[in-house]
């Protein structure tokens, strides 16, 4: 492998908060390393559109607190396809970009896996979605801030159920996980977690709510991740409401909140050893590798791997605490 003179670092997919402070760190990791950096805006198109910033330390300051990402994202279809790869070589090569650091979730790590396998060109992915469902890292960037912001949400919400003895049915993102639903479940003492990995039948859940009357709550709140197979918090609410009148039924859909906001210390400072890790990866020589978490240690796997992994699977003792602190 040739040595790296310039790094290309993008952002691509969802947006999660942390990114920008990603993006800082391989920027000034790059720069103490005597390295040059490109800015791709908006990702995978930036690079057919050749857009492309330089980028030094300065470049990025005051950017650790902020949401989003300074570099942009774009949904691509061009670059699904040889010609538009071909552009997006062309241009890099023109900008003299020897390698690339992808931020983003599975969609991004296909994306510059096929790439590098075409052209030979050396990346490593980070894994940035606030779902938390990517292979080989414990927790993706923007996972911590999300629940943060639907616990903050929760709490309020509950303030106001106990008020008027009112059952809410939330709505929190995870299309094909439910990792939010769980974790935000069990921190905001949910009566009931629905999500996709674990079908709950109707009849299951107006038990567990009748269960809820019997105990004397005064107040109900059922977590629903987005994609749970019974079609969302208002198909829910409406069939239990039709069996179920005890309470005044309520809806509230979280939505793309979930998805700005400063980001938490904890992704600060993992978008920070993540963005160090991967620069020094490409340093080492080592290519198409996704760097995570695995305890508190860093360390990555194949991108094929992260890749092939999609049975993204939920911890089953969390499973089981959250039906006993329910009770």
């Amino acid at each position: 492998m040739q040595k790296i003179k310039r790094i290309g670092v993008f952002t691509s997919g969802g947006d999660a908060p942390g990114m920008n402070a990603c993006i800082r760190a391989v920027v000034r990791t790059a720069i103490y390393n005597k390295l040059e950096v490109s800015g791709i805006i908006q990702g995978y198109q930036g690079m057919i559109d050749n857009h492309f910033v330089d980028m030094d330390s300065r470049s990025v300051c005051n950017i650790i607190q902020l949401g989003g990402t300074i570099l942009k994202t774009a949904r691509c279809s061009e670059f699904r396809t040889v010609e538009g790869r071909k552009k997006a070589y062309d241009n890099l090569k023109a900008a003299g970009i020897d390698a690339l650091v992808g931020i983003g979730g599975d969609g991004t790590f296909t994306g510059i896996e096929i790439f590098s396998r075409e052209y030979d060109i050396p990346v490593v992915g980070i894994p940035g979605t606030i779902d938390n469902d990517l292979y080989g890292s414990d927790f993706t960037l923007g996972f911590d801030t999300a629940c943060n912001t639907v616990i903050e949400a929760i709490d309020k919400i509950r303030d106001t159920a106990a008020s008027h003895d009112r059952l809410f049915f939330v709505e929190v993102m995870g299309r094909d996980s439910g990792c939010i639903a769980l974790n935000t479940g069990i921190a905001g003492g949910a009566e009931a977690i629905l999500m996709p990995e674990k079908a709950t039948a109707i009849d299951d859940l107006i038990e567990s709510l009748e269960g809820a009357v019997a105990g004397k709550k005064s107040s109900t709140i059922v977590i629903i991740a987005e994609g749970e197979q019974n079609g969302g918090a208002y198909n829910i609410a409406q069939r239990v409401k039709a069996k179920f009148n005890y309470y005044d039924t309520k809806v509230t859909i979280l939505g793309h909140l979930q998805r700005g906001g400063s980001p938490s210390s904890f992704d600060r400072v993992l978008a920070s050893r993540l963005g160090f890790s991967a620069v020094n990866l490409l340093l080492s020589g080592e290519s198409r590798k996704v760097v995570g978490l695995k305890g508190n240690e860093i360390h990555h796997v194949p991108i094929e791997e992260s890749i092939n992994n999609k049975a993204f699977k939920l911890a089953p003792d969390m499973i089981e605490l959250s039906h006993i602190l329910a009770i």
